[in-house]
């Protein structure tokens, strides 16, 4: 898996909704394609997990229909300065990790 791409605020204001993308590489093979008279092996990313300070704040499984590079939006309420600690993983159980922290002031 290539480094995910997270794109949020560094900063906000105590109680601030804030919009938060995020975007990882990935073909998202079902497994059903043919190339050239072959299948192409399954290749599925079956989860993202987000934490913020620990808790977790969305979790997403994905199924056949996901697109390949899967790109997420969301938004989430910060009430103080806090860490987002981002999981995909696949179906093989490899995993790629990101943070960010978001700083009240």
């Amino acid at each position: 898996m290539n480094a995910p791409r997270i794109r949020a605020p560094r900063s906000a204001r105590a109680g601030e909704v804030v919009e938060i993308r995020t975007l990882l590489e990935h073909p998202m093979e079902t497994g059903l394609r043919q190339e050239g008279g072959r299948t192409v092996p399954r290749d599925m990313l079956s989860r993202l997990l987000v934490r913020v300070n620990g808790e977790v704040a969305l979790q997403a499984e994905f199924r056949n229909g996901s697109a390949a590079n899967p790109f997420h939006v969301f938004f989430l309420r910060v009430e103080r300065t806090s860490e987002l600690d981002f999981t995909w993983t696949d179906e093989a159980g490899r995993s790629a990790r990101a943070t960010h922290r978001i700083s009240v002031g």
